[in-house]
């Protein structure tokens, strides 16, 4: 056997080894494989080695590598249909993953142009912000920014810290049920804070949603913007 045969069946080896433990779940989708260092100490070769195993791997369609960050489990893609009721617990429960939210904004400030439009408020206004990160079985999906109108919903707040849910907030300051307005979806790529946030590499394809929610009478009770993973979500029309 040649030296140039032995690398070749060494790597396809160690391809074939990762490949087998993903498919026994020692790794699930989404999770971060351990670095090349410890990979090359576990097997025993050089990197250049144990990046051929892996790169074959990317090119197979198991992992998926993030420039910056590592490689990869690859992760199937959320469906995330948009629809004139959209529940991120309820979207994410439905595609039979496990839904949960951190929140790592809550104050009140004055709104900005953009957002005094989308709630009807006068230039200014004081709004409530609320910002975090949701996730889908551990996995951040999506990081978002909400705003609503603080003089309507004065106790909006506090009500999110106790209930840790926004529906649920809305719900005890008096809206029983809210609806899709509108929603503008455009593409971009994720900056340094997204990319922690995300677990994603600085410049990582995002999809951004930017929407104004109402309450049966039409009046806006949320301005909302929505950064989600770009290989983690797919982005679906639900009409009701």
């Amino acid at each position: 056997m040649t030296d140039t045969t032995a690398r070749s069946a060494l790597w396809k080896s160690i391809a074939q080894t990762l490949s087998d433990e993903i498919a026994k779940g020692h790794y699930q989708p989404g999770d971060k494989l351990p670095t090349e260092a410890h990979l090359s100490t576990r097997f025993g070769v050089n990197r250049h080695t144990i990046r051929h195993a892996t790169q074959s791997l990317v090119q197979d369609g198991v992992l998926h590598s993030r420039r910056g960050s590592g490689v990869y489990v690859v992760m199937q893609p959320t469906e995330y249909p948009l629809g004139r009721r959209v529940r991120f617990h309820q979207n994410i429960t439905a595609s039979g993953r496990t839904a949960s939210r951190s929140f790592s904004r809550l104050e009140t400030r004055a709104s900005d142009p953009t957002e005094a439009d989308g709630l009807n408020l006068e230039s200014g206004a004081f709004v409530h912000v609320v910002e975090g990160t949701s996730m889908a079985d551990d996995q951040p999906v999506a990081v978002f920014l909400s705003v609503f109108p603080a003089e309507r919903f004065p106790a909006l707040l506090v009500q999110i810290e106790n209930l840790q849910s926004i529906t649920a907030a809305l719900g005890a300051c008096g809206v029983e049920d809210y609806t899709r307005q509108s929603t503008r979806i455009t593409a971009g790529v994720a900056t340094t804070v997204q990319g922690i946030s995300l677990r994603l590499a600085e410049g990582a394809p995002v999809l951004r949603t930017e929407a104004i929610n109402v309450d049966s009478t039409g009046r806006p009770v949320e301005y909302g913007i929505t950064w989600f993973a770009g290989d983690r979500v797919t982005l679906t029309y639900a009409p009701e």
